[in-house]
């Protein structure tokens, strides 16, 4: 697969100038902390527009009218700070960046700060909020079924969850049914073919019997 770059981004997405400069301002931002711990591989830093930036940004395609979300695990913030550069403009959008580990939070403090971005940082475990959004999301927090334990509380009050998820997808998706009931859509990740965008409503836990 062929690296992307700023150029190829910006083509790509159609983002202004101040958007491209809000994203070199958080890649430099996010670099500069990973030498000091560890938010991303330091292996993927070279594809970073491809891997993290295009790979969250593919999310406003699904849900071209949502502008509020919570990203789980936000951690390093994909897809959460991408999203909030990207839906800075736009009236009424905010993003919250719901993380448990401290010094990840003060990481996106720093970058929602730093270029005033429509976020707020939530140091907490995600299944203890009690936020209504549009959307929740994550990326490479835990598998489905887990993973949906965390995001309840959203989706019982009427999110969409869109999770980013590996090739694995499909076969997490079964083990979560043995928990949860849900409807659920898969759609090919543009930034990886091998990767899966899990679309998910309605979700309620298996009755035991």
């Amino acid at each position: 697969m062929s690296t992307l770059d700023a150029a190829a981004f910006q083509a790509l997405r159609g983002a202004t100038p101040a958007q491209m400069a809000d994203l070199e301002a958080m890649i430099e931002r996010l670099t500069a902390a990973n030498a000091v711990m560890n938010l991303i591989g330091p292996d993927t830093l070279p594809d970073v527009w491809n891997r993290h930036i295009f790979d969250s940004a593919q999310l406003l395609d699904l849900v071209p009218a949502a502008s509020t979300w919570a990203d789980l695990g936000a951690g390093a913030g994909f897809p959460g700070l991408v999203l909030a550069i990207l839906l800075k403009d736009r009236a009424d959008s905010h993003v919250w960046l719901v993380d448990s580990l401290g010094k990840r939070c003060r990481f996106l403090q720093e970058v929602v700060d730093a270029l005033s971005l429509p976020a707020t940082v939530v140091n907490g475990r995600a299944e203890d909020q009690r936020l209504k959004v549009e959307v929740v999301t994550a990326r490479a927090l835990a598998p489905m079924d887990r993973l949906l334990g965390y995001a309840q509380p959203y989706l019982q009050r009427g999110a969409q969850g869109l999770f980013l998820k590996g090739e694995k997808a499909e076969a997490e998706l079964i083990e979560a049914r043995k928990v949860w009931q849900f409807d659920s859509l898969l759609s090919v990740s543009r930034s990886d073919p091998r990767g899966r965008i899990v679309s998910v409503r309605s979700l309620r836990r298996v009755q035991s019997r």
